[in-house]
């Protein structure tokens, strides 16, 4: 299996996320880590993507629990764009479409490879709610298909107390812009 997360990588992991679970209770009120624990546990492909998220700088956190579902979301907390995450373009048809200067991946192809998908607008609101983040960084989100099809994509960032949503060329690429994932679990 290609994507094989190591015991040892395992119990780290699951240890780095107890301590940021605990660590930020707001996320996650009337959550209880033991049932998260057991779900992480039950499913080794979604910790191998929860490790990609870790490992590229984003400190996913428990944020929602579905009970319709019995899914738990994590998201990408970290305070700014995840670093490992920074000067992509949005998707494979953006970077390919880049004659010079092309940048190493795409947003979207990343996110896939990491088994994530983009926050969308309303997720990238909810994070907010949790605190201010991206306020000197910004993050491509999940872009409409009527705004991808004319060739542009959206991100988002936290400024002056408000979250601003603004559109550019899906090729463009800039170092403080990444992306916010999520997985559910």
């Amino acid at each position: 299996m290609k994507n094989k997360i190591s015991q040892e990588e395992q119990e780290q992991l699951i240890s780095i996320l107890k301590v940021r679970f605990e660590k930020n209770t707001n996320r996650h009120q009337n959550i209880d880590w033991s049932k998260v624990e057991a779900k992480l546990n039950a499913n080794p492909e979604k910790l191998w993507s929860l490790l990609q998220m870790e490992k590229t700088e984003g400190e996913p956190d428990v944020v929602n629990y579905n009970k319709d579902t019995d899914e738990y979301t994590f998201f990408d907390c970290a305070a700014e764009s995840p670093k490992a995450r920074r000067s992509l373009c949005y998707d494979r048809k953006a970077l390919d479409s880049r004659k010079e200067h092309k940048p190493k991946n795409s947003a979207v192809d990343m996110a896939a490879e990491m088994g994530i998908e983009l926050l969308t607008e309303e997720q990238y609101r909810q994070l907010q709610e949790f605190g201010n983040f991206d306020t000197k960084t910004s993050s491509w989100i999940a872009t409409p298909d009527d705004v991808r099809k004319l060739g542009g994509a959206v991100f988002c960032d936290f400024r002056y107390g408000r979250v601003f949503l603004y559109h550019n060329g899906a090729e463009s690429y800039y170092a403080a812009r990444g992306f916010r994932g999520f997985l559910k679990i």
